[in-house]
Parts: structure tokens; C-alpha cells; sequence
């Protein structure tokens, strides 16, 4: 079976090696807000196994790392599985101990702002998955930050003015 991306052919599942699949860091965040994830790194085992309807990272937060800046999803629903470590779940609600085996959702269109926090003293891993609807826009309600859908995808940073940084 022949699939439709990247010349690929289906011939069984794809097992992934995690020693092979690059972590890569950084952000498409404008400054100032790069900094704000210093100490993340995401492996994008989903790309690797071919996956185009959604995504999975394996993210890696150091100690005193964060995985985003608070934020949510107009069209893109995103879930967490903790694989290790303890990672603080900030919301709207307040604050909650993440521990491994542990699962939160964030369904589209909710606005509840979140993101994970290391505080501990050792990394923290865990997979963050999430689907790939087209036209889907990030608010992140502690910033002057928006998060626009791009032409042939990803997004642009504006201002909540609209005006782009």
C-alpha cells in the first residue's frame, strides 16, 4: 500500500530507534520569548514513523525548564503522558504534580492556558501528542502573543494588536 507523503510504502509498522531520532531545541518564538524554553528538547518520533494526521514529540525538560509559554488551541486538541520525572501542570486552575504514568488533555477551543514546569531537580520526559487540523491559532493568555494559521501551515507571531513582532 502505497501511502501519499514522501514516497513512503507501508510494509509493517515503523519501530523507531530513540538513539537515532535527532532532539532538536529552540522555538519559533520571537524574541523575547525564546528564552523562555531554554532547557526543552523534542524528539519528533511521529515525523519519523511517517505520521501526517498527527504529531508526537518526546520532550525533554532540564531542571528549571519549561515546555511552553502558557497557551491553547482554537482547532488542535493536544494530550500529555509523563515518562518520567515530575513536571508542575500550570492552568487556569492553579497548579498539579505531574508523576510518570500520568495523563492530562487539552481539548480545542478551550480557553485554559497551559504549559509544564520542572521545577525538581532531575529531567523530566514525557510525549506530548497532538493533531494537525488546518487553520488552528494559539492564544497565550499571560502575553501579548498570538499564534496565527500560515499559508501552507504553521503559524506567524503577532501581537494581540495584530501587529506582527
Amino acid at each position: 500500500m502505497q501511502r501519499p507523503y514522501n514516497l513512503f510504502i507501508y510494509i509493517g509498522p515503523m519501530i523507531i530507534d530513540l538513539s537515532k531520532v535527532p532532539a532538536g531545541q529552540g522555538t519559533g518564538y520571537p524574541e523575547p520569548f525564546k528564552a523562555a524554553v531554554t532547557g526543552r528538547s523534542k524528539q519528533r518520533v511521529g515525523n519519523v514513523a511517517g505520521l501526517t494526521n498527527f504529531g508526537i514529540n518526546l520532550t525533554t525538560l532540564a531542571p528549571g525548564a519549561q515546555s511552553a509559554l502558557r497557551h491553547w488551541h482554537s482547532h488542535q486538541d493536544e494530550f500529555i503522558y509523563m515518562v518520567s520525572g515530575e513536571l508542575t501542570l500550570v492552568t487556569e486552575a492553579g497548579e498539579t504534580l505531574l508523576t510518570p504514568g500520568m495523563m492530562a488533555g487539552f481539548p480545542a477551543g478551550v480557553p485554559d492556558g497551559h504549559h509544564l514546569i520542572n521545577h525538581s531537580s532531575a529531567i523530566a520526559t514525557y510525549l506530548e501528542i497532538g493533531d494537525r487540523t488546518p487553520g488552528d491559532r494559539a492564544e497565550y493568555p499571560d502575553d501579548d502573543l498570538l499564534a496565527q494559521p500560515k499559508d501552507g501551515g504553521g503559524y506567524c507571531f503577532t501581537h494581540r494588536s495584530g501587529a506582527p513582532y
